[in-house]
């Protein structure tokens, strides 16, 4: 189906003209209006087109679920709470089931943590139930284990109405796959539940194909893809990757034909690929995407009956994450949707860190438009316009060419005081082409520069940045506030090729701090950063990467902030050794500068925050690291955020405000002489 994409442009140009424009604040937006919970998100449309869903918050008020008739958007929807859980997401199981992620806090004995559960719905919320019965408990530990998720979804099953497939996670029966229909609760057991294969994957006709193990050759750890030829049953090994070499393979689609499948491979390649792969033959036939500069990711496949699994188009990692349409319909739609909603872009020069090739790449600026979600039918599309300088905006659009807006994940947030956010790139002292994010304060407030700045590496390490809005807001807010923001991609951040990131090996707080001390030498050449103004804050690794910078003597910084940092570098490869696999994949790179030993030669004031529901970096990391601080009689300050975990979705509201309230305080009053904060 071809949509004109002229009646799609007007109704466009209709909805955006009809909004109200943002005015020029006069006062820095409230931390508030970038902690609080989105106004919409997760937004879905079922198979059917009949219904659409989100999780919605008015004035901050904890997420509830809203479920529209499409028919019907400018009635109420339905609205389903809760009152002892807090929701996370939710999505449709099938075309009248949800499927609802929630947390909450839990705490078993010495154990302080965060328990997250799913749970089937209905679309009015009057049946609520788990995905499996509760199982046999017979000890403690029994019921601390039945306490988590009873079962897991390895596959929706689009093309069957009732049934869906997934692992039982229950005491006695752990491990098995099953056949669950969510309607009447009735199981097929399809496969018993094994210790030494995981990771099942059903085909097009819903038939178990293909598993993991986790296996030892001659000591060394590998993960092996095994598939099952579907008229004997037989099982057989095609391929395996070992830890130690760290090119992963995995099947990401099945065809029509059973003895065709799709694999990701970066086996012998710097940017992961997608190929088709021949079972009988046992090789790799042709290539589906190999991406020159970035990792291809997967496949979107339609899941309409009548060519249920036809290949759409493929993902791939570049400055944010994109969809390359292959299929002519979706591609002519996404070009329409991105001239309708006033996409523009920009030409960055661009050199492949890998192998020092130039190009010219095209990166969309501000925002961009991507279809999310689709009816079968193919007569309504939810789009998403979103950027580093847009929290998101949701529209359903219909094959009339009517484009509805259905709400803006921040409608309080005023965008004229975000600041401008683009892809650069810069050298580090050896030469290797580092990539970042740089976001500048809005210039008719703060004029040209140069701007107090933070440096902001991501956690990980082994992770990576988008061109995206900054879920926890700390990007956006501390430009509003006058500052420079730069994220380092830094070696050893992993998604912009294996040699960037195996340049990280073994240089934790020595290399892989050079690059970003290097990207603040590289705006104070460019006149972004005021030399005078220059912090650095973190969170995770990067709340690590923080400690490093107050230990290192080259006085670029006047402070640094440490969230969740993990100082301890000592502790950090005594966990990875512990785990048998992480032992060779990980474990052999961490090495460098162990931060809690050097904490008495601190060069500058910290600020130490972490949460005391912590179970990925112990809330002990800081607490030692401050007691080393006070003992040495260094200038520091520490916040404990009670009931605060590690990652975002553990994270109340007035947790992110405190965060971004209290780091804001601090480099106006605390950081180097006097603080380092914008004026306008």
């Amino acid at each position: 189906m071809r949509l004109d994409p002229r009646p799609l442009a007007a109704a466009a140009a209709a909805v955006l003209l009809g909004l109200t424009a943002p005015s020029l604040q006069a006062a820095p937006l409230p931390a508030k209006v970038f902690a609080d919970p989105p106004a919409i998100s997760n937004v879905q449309i079922s198979r059917d087109g009949k219904h659409i869903v989100a999780l919605t918050s008015q004035n901050g008020q904890s997420p509830m679920i809203s479920v529209w008739s499409t028919d019907a958007l400018d009635k109420p929807p339905a609205v389903i709470s809760a009152a002892k859980v807090r929701i996370l997401g939710v999505s449709f199981l099938k075309n009248d089931r949800l499927l609802v992620r929630t947390i909450q806090t839990f705490t078993v004995g010495n154990i302080k943590t965060h328990l997250s559960r799913q749970y089937v719905s209905d679309l009015e919320g009057k049946s609520w139930s788990t995905l499996l019965p509760d199982g046999r408990t017979r000890s403690e530990s029994d019921a601390f284990q039945a306490k988590f998720d009873d079962a897991g979804v390895i596959d929706f099953l689009p093309a069957d109405p009732r049934n869906i497939v997934v692992e039982d996670r229950r005491q006695d029966t752990r491990g098995d796959i099953l056949k669950l229909d969510i309607y009447s609760g009735v199981t097929e057991r399809l496969m018993r539940g094994s210790e030494r294969f995981g990771g099942f994957q059903v085909d097009l006709k819903g038939e178990i194909r293909t598993r993991q193990e986790l296996g030892y050759d001659n000591g060394a750890v590998y993960f092996a893809q095994w598939i099952r030829d579907p008229a004997s049953g037989e099982w057989s090994e095609h391929f395996r990757w070992y830890a130690k070499d760290r090119e992963p393979v995995a099947i990401v689609g099945f065809t029509d034909d059973p003895n065709i499948l799709y694999i990701s491979s970066s086996k012998g390649r710097d940017k992961a690929g997608l190929y088709v792969y021949d079972i009988k033959a046992r090789q790799i036939v042709e290539p589906l995407l190999e991406h020159k500069l970035f990792d291809a990711g997967g496949i979107v496949t339609s899941t309409a009956k009548a060519d249920y699994g036809r290949v759409l188009g493929f993902s791939y990692s570049g400055a944010t994450n994109t969809t390359y349409w292959t299929d002519e319909t979706f591609s002519a739609l996404n070009k329409s949707l991105r001239a309708a909603l006033g996409i523009k872009t920009s030409v960055v020069n661009w050199t492949d860190p890998a192998t020092g090739a130039a190009t010219r790449l095209p990166v969309a600026e501000g925002a961009d438009a991507a279809i999310t979600d689709w009816s079968e039918d193919l007569k309504h599309f939810i789009v998403e316009k979103s950027g580093p300088a847009n929290p998101g905006e949701y529209y359903l659009l219909d094959t009339s060419g009517t484009l509805k807006l259905l709400g803006k994940v921040r409608p309080d947030l005023d965008t004229a005081a975000l600041g401008t956010t683009r892809l650069v790139q810069y050298p580090a002292r050896d030469g290797l082409i580092i990539p970042a994010y740089l976001t500048t304060p809005p210039a008719d407030q703060f004029g040209p520069g140069p701007y107090p700045t933070l440096i902001e590496p991501h956690g990980g390490p082994w992770a990576r940045d988008y061109l995206d809005w900054d879920p926890a807001g700390w990007v956006q807010y501390f430009a509003s506030r006058g500052y420079a923001v730069l994220q380092p991609q830094f070696r050893g951040s992993e998604g912009w090729g294996q040699k960037l990131w195996r340049a990280g090996d073994g240089e934790w707080g020595q290399k892989m701090q050079d690059d970003k001390d290097d990207g603040v030498r590289w705006l104070i050449d460019q006149k972004v950063a005021a030399p005078d103004k220059v912090a650095m804050f973190g969170y995770s690794y990067g709340g690590y990467a923080a400690l490093a910078a107050a230990i290192r003597p080259n006085g670029l910084y006047r402070c640094a902030i440490s969230g969740a940092g993990a100082g301890d570098l000592a502790s950090i490869k005594q966990a990875t050794f512990d785990n048998r696999f992480q032992r060779e994949f990980q474990n052999p790179t961490i090495r460098g500068l162990d931060a809690l030993e050097k904490a008495r030669d601190s060069q500058i004031p910290l600020l130490i925050y972490h949460g005391d529901r912590d179970q990925i970096v112990d809330v002990k990391q800081s607490r030692k690291f401050v007691d080393a601080l006070k003992t040495a009689g260094k200038p520091h300050r520490y916040l404990e955020i009670k009931d605060m975990g590690h990652q975002l979705a553990t994270m109340e509201p007035a947790m992110v405000e405190t965060q971004l309230v209290e780091i804001e305080k601090y480099l106006n009053t605390e950081c180097g002489s006097g603080g380092i904060g914008a004026s306008r």
